[in-house]
């Protein structure tokens, strides 16, 4: 049974940037044909999906985040990694890491509804 969680601070200072770790466990981040993404939800708001990576280390990032965002993995470690540049109040929120099915040339993986195993989930504040 595939498993995510997520890890990392859950208070990052204003300007700075956030790192956020997902640990996949009992399957291979490797493994056709599947992306992992990050996905975001701000207090009071709906889910954003930030960007993902493929199985095959392909990345796609959601274009009003894309000049802040980089999605790396560790395949060692079977992990992948979302780093955050100049955060500001607003990017507090849930931050999720999850799995959805990846075919080159189809762009599901940027809905967010089509994402099918999912984290916990951790919460991320941005404050001084």
């Amino acid at each position: 049974q595939v498993q995510l969680r997520e890890s990392g601070p859950g208070l990052v200072q204003p300007s700075q940037m956030l790192n956020l770790t997902c640990t996949v466990s009992g399957g291979s981040i490797t493994t056709s044909w599947y992306a992992w993404g990050w996905i975001r939800r701000p207090p009071g708001k709906g889910l954003e999906w930030m960007g993902c990576i493929a199985y095959d280390g392909s990345t796609y990032y959601n274009p009003s985040l894309e000049s802040r965002t980089s999605i790396s993995r560790d395949t060692a470690k079977n992990q992948f990694s979302l780093w955050l540049t100049s955060v500001t109040p607003e990017d507090t929120a849930v931050y999720y890491c999850a799995r959805v099915e990846y075919y080159r040339g189809s762009y599901r993986f940027r809905v967010s509804d089509e994402y099918d195993l999912w984290g916990l989930g951790t919460q991320v504040t941005v404050s001084a």
